[in-house]
């Protein structure tokens, strides 16, 4: 009888490895199914342009998938090496960039725009803060009718200000939060003119070299991108290529250019204080109010929203021919991200459908 006593706890803890081994495959293969069903709901023509996505838990790859096409003349499908446009995503970046340079003393986000632009209206009201947050009263741009105008000139970064800063405000300065490219494009200029180099070269030194981001680029038509999705929209009789554009129009609000695994190394070196240090990325992160006491949910670059009882960072962009979403939850260390080729398809609701799913499972 020792023999079967001591052969039982043996056998049942060899039943129970094997078990607990067994089970995490299957909610694994759970967890892709139900990520797979909810994709193909919305992407689900494999014929044509499509997207990459990326769900990452612990700043490792849990999933990724990629569907359609990244060029549909050339029938070409789309894999997650590829390079799409992450429109006002790019947010993140020129925000992380003021904060950079604030933390090497060159400027504080306190400023006020006049001292960087002396002839700024309202300059010695508007902080970087207020760009920051969207609650500068700017008229964004992208309101403008005359922007068809000079949609396909080069413009330099001055030309662009200059193009917007005599608009009348919306309201003054820490009234409102209302969303506007404009005010980052100033930040983009200020940075410029702290820094003494192009934004372009500003971001590859100060972001992209540090975090390792290898298929990431300031956006370009001529430039020769490789493994770049080309972008589309959908019309009545089929998809069409998107309108061109100069990207000297959006640039620091929304230029730059990334894949999802690049993505995924963006917020790893967040996480990781690679960039700046964890004092000053919480400014990033933080609701801010307005002048009335007013809590508003953004922080500098990003929406700060709740999903399921957990704080989440989000922000999202669309750009002729592209769309794009990414979702962080910082408590469960969770990431998702969406990028696509066809502004006909908008990776926005799927993706926080995914990550909620993911939070659950």
């Amino acid at each position: 009888m020792k023999g079967i006593h001591y052969k039982l706890p043996h056998l049942y803890v060899t039943f129970f490895i094997i078990f607990s081994n067994l089970a995490y495959p299957v909610a694994a293969q759970d967890l892709e199914s139900k990520i797979d069903s909810l994709l193909l709901h919305v992407f689900n023509d494999k014929n044509g342009p499509g997207g990459e996505f990326l769900v990452a838990k612990g700043g490792k790859p849990i999933y990724q998938k990629s569907l359609g096409k990244a060029n549909l003349e050339l029938d070409i499908n789309l894999t997650s090496e590829n390079v799409f446009q992450i429109g006002s995503m790019t947010k993140q970046f020129t925000a992380i960039s003021i904060l950079i340079l604030e933390e090497k003393g060159k400027l504080n986000v306190n400023d006020p725009v006049s001292k960087y632009v002396s002839d700024y209206p309202l300059g010695s009201k508007i902080t970087l803060h207020h760009l920051l947050t969207h609650t500068s009263g700017i008229k964004s741009f992208t309101k403008m009718k005359s922007l068809w105008d000079i949609a396909k000139k080069e413009m330099t970064p001055k030309m662009m200000v200059d193009f917007f800063k005599n608009e009348p405000v919306e309201f003054l300065p820490g009234e409102k939060f209302a969303y506007n490219n404009s005010g980052y494009v100033l930040l983009g200029y200020i940075i410029e003119i702290v820094s003494g180099e192009s934004y372009e070269d500003f971001i590859q030194k100060n972001i992209f070299d540090i975090a390792g981001m290898t298929t990431s680029y300031y956006s370009s038509d001529r430039k020769i991108i490789p493994k770049r999705a080309y972008g589309y929209h959908k019309k009545k009789n089929g998809y069409v290529n998107k309108t061109q554009i100069s990207y000297s129009i959006p640039f620091s609000s929304g230029s730059i250019m990334s894949t999802v695994n690049d993505m995924l190394k963006w917020q790893n070196a967040l996480n990781k204080n690679l960039l700046i240090n964890s004092k000053t990325s919480e400014k990033a992160f933080t609701k801010y109010k307005l002048n009335n006491d007013e809590e508003f949910n953004y922080g500098y670059g990003w929406h700060l929203k709740e999903m399921h009882n957990n704080q989440t960072r989000q922000h999202g962009g669309s750009i002729f021919g592209y769309k794009s979403m990414g979702v962080y939850i910082p408590s469960k260390d969770i990431y998702v991200i969406g990028l696509s080729n066809c502004d006909c398809n908008s990776p926005t609701r799927v993706i926080k459908d995914i990550a909620l799913l993911t939070l659950k499972n």
